[in-house]
């Protein structure tokens, strides 16, 4: 299933938006279903810069290292620091307890570069 109010990048990134020009991201269920048994993951620091395509992290699987990228150009607000302790939340819980970092969009324009869930779900066929 594809939540239909979320925004998602070709790279298998959800982005929800928040009050405040924040977004906040995380893999979508296809992505971890594709890594397989995740055992760590790696983000971003809080209030680093970062550009949109820019690889920020990682999820590590037992199968693969796959990298996170900024699905926007702004700034780390926070992270998700629950996964340092329980990566397999990523698996479990995508959508909710398996985010990974919010954003502050420098520019709030650019989420209308993203993808609907329509079009999610045609790249995902």
């Amino acid at each position: 299933m594809i939540p239909e109010q979320l925004r998602y990048t070709a790279e298998h990134e959800w982005i929800e938006q928040r009050e405040g020009g924040t977004v906040r991201v995380g893999i979508t269920d296809f992505a971890q279903n594709s890594l397989g048994d995740v055992v760590f993951v790696q983000l971003p620091e809080a209030g680093a810069e970062v550009r949109s395509g820019d690889v920020i992290g990682e999820v590590e699987s037992t199968k693969s290292v796959s990298d996170v990228y900024a699905p926007v150009t702004g700034k780390i607000l926070t992270c998700n620091d629950e996964l340092s302790e329980s990566p397999e939340l990523v698996n479990s819980d995508p959508y909710q307890a398996g985010w990974m970092f919010d954003i502050e969009v420098e520019d709030s324009g650019s989420l209308a570069a993203l993808l609907d869930a329509g079009a999610y779900a045609k790249l995902t066929e």
